[in-house]
């Protein structure tokens, strides 16, 4: 009983320096390039809402550019970003304005490491086993693509993390059913508002309902349950989910109170984001509007660590063995079919992306969870333990390097040639601050410090 208390504590403490040391790298990590847009889309929703509140119109916001830039998350961030601005201010010497930008750093960084909490959870539901979840978890928290942008992605980590938060609660829902258990009213109405939240951040978020349809299937499947006969017994809680989700997903977008049929100009106008940006890739220009599907491709082969890409492709020799039981099927088959339904409903639709992966960030966790279930099923428990151990002491070094470009990271296939003339790196700007104080320190003293990076565009 010690033993387990004292081990409770001890991961306790650990999670908890984690989230201090990030927190803290997230408020110095300095002002990105999406910072001020992000800050101004809020801005200017709250005006047309206030706007609409009082008038019932906004002209105005009909004919702004970003009217469809979702801003739900803002509605967790700003008041804490407004708490905590002045110390932020004093602690990076930056103006007022400055500070409450980056205190949206502490925001993201603290949904990010919520959500590994959920992703230890649907780890455990699988393995039933807490060393090896929460082994995974501290490869899902300390993998350097990710932990980089969890400390100012103002967009893709919130989106990420709270589409692994619905990913935990849905299949939860499908499995009291599996079960035979009756589905609270509570649980219903929080995957209903965490759903519409999620499309709230991004309207992309529509996809998560078809991650739904996948768990619903692989419940169908396994009770051998017609479809029909499943609607008309659960017709009440679908028409709950159903009715609130609608009107959670409305409240939380203003630029829909006027017209809900606006979901679809949504949908339309960001699948299709009219700005052609090119991103370099294994040493070619590929641009948003007209993505080849060797973009995808190639971009997860040099962003995944290898040993995820290892257990990703070892799947066909261990699948007999893990969907031999139903519940581990409904968590593991919802994460491994998801992933790769959603890249190719991307490349059919001719989604525009840019900047290398970052609109898809939200699928990494489902492909870690399918690696490293395969890796656990494939190898001995020990040998599992050992090669997580490995790779968690690799990341906390690449952490240690690479910061604060973490998020530029690519695995070591892509360090075999000369990186900066084959990918794009850095996008984000992170540097600008310590950049212009080496040029004044170069001005001053003739010294400049080579480690810093300075992003430019040509057009």
């Amino acid at each position: 009983m010690n033993y387990n208390l004292n081990k409770k504590y001890l991961i306790s403490f650990i999670f908890l320096v984690y989230f201090i040391l990030g927190s803290y790298l997230s408020l110095t990590n300095g002002i990105t390039s999406d910072e001020y847009h992000e800050q101004n889309n809020w801005l200017i929703n709250l005006s047309a809402a206030k706007e609409f509140l009082s008038t019932g119109q906004y002209k105005s916001f009909l004919e702004y550019w970003d009217r469809y830039h979702g801003i739900a998350f803002h509605l967790i961030s700003q008041p804490i970003q407004f708490l905590i601005k002045d110390y932020v201010t004093n602690l990076n010497n930056v103006t007022e304005f400055g500070g409450l930008l980056m205190s949206k750093h502490f925001v993201i960084f603290s949904i990010f490491s919520i959500s590994g909490i959920f992703f230890y959870l649907i780890i455990f539901k699988i393995t039933k086993k807490i060393n090896i979840s929460l082994l995974s978890s501290a490869i899902y928290l300390l993998y350097p693509y990710l932990f980089g942008h969890a400390l100012f992605n103002p967009k893709d980590i919130p989106f990420l993390s709270f589409w692994l938060i619905n990913t935990f609660l849905s299949i939860r829902i499908i499995e009291d059913l599996y079960l035979k258990k009756s589905i609270k009213f509570s649980k219903i109405i929080y995957l209903s508002f965490f759903t519409a939240f999620l499309i709230g951040i991004r309207i992309v978020g529509f996809l998560i309902f078809i991650q739904y349809l996948v768990t619903l299937i692989i419940f169908l499947e396994k009770t051998k349950t017609p479809f029909l006969k499943f609607l008309k017994l659960n017709i009440k809680n679908i028409s709950i989910f159903t009715i609130s989700t609608f009107l959670f997903i409305i409240l939380l977008n203003p630029i829909f109170w006027h017209n809900p049929l606006e979901i679809v100009n949504s949908i339309k106008w960001m699948g299709k984001y009219p700005q052609n940006i090119g991103t370099l890739t294994n040493g070619s220009l590929m641009y948003s509007l007209s993505l080849p599907s060797s973009y995808y491709f190639i971009w997860l082969f040099f962003k995944l660590p290898i040993l995820i890409l290892l257990g990703y492709f070892i799947f066909p020799l261990v699948e007999s063995k893990i969907f031999k039981d139903d519940t581990v099927t409904l968590y593991y088959g919802t994460a491994t079919i998801t992933s790769p339904l959603i890249i190719v409903i991307f490349i059919l639709k001719d989604i525009a992306l840019y900047d290398e992966l970052r609109h898809l960030l939200f699928i990494f966790p489902l492909i870690f969870i399918t690696s490293l279930i395969n890796l656990f099923y494939f190898f001995k428990e020990k040998i599992f333990y050992y090669l997580s151990s490995l790779l968690i002491i690799f990341f906390i070094s690449e952490n240690i390097h690479m910061n604060p470009y973490q998020y530029t990271w690519l695995n070591s296939f892509a360090k075999i040639d000369k990186i900066e003339k084959n990918f794009e790196v850095d996008y984000w700007g992170v540097s600008n601050k310590n950049v212009q104080n080496e040029i004044i320190n170069f001005v001053n003293k003739k010294k400049l410090d080579k480690s810093n990076c300075i992003y430019g565009d040509f057009y």
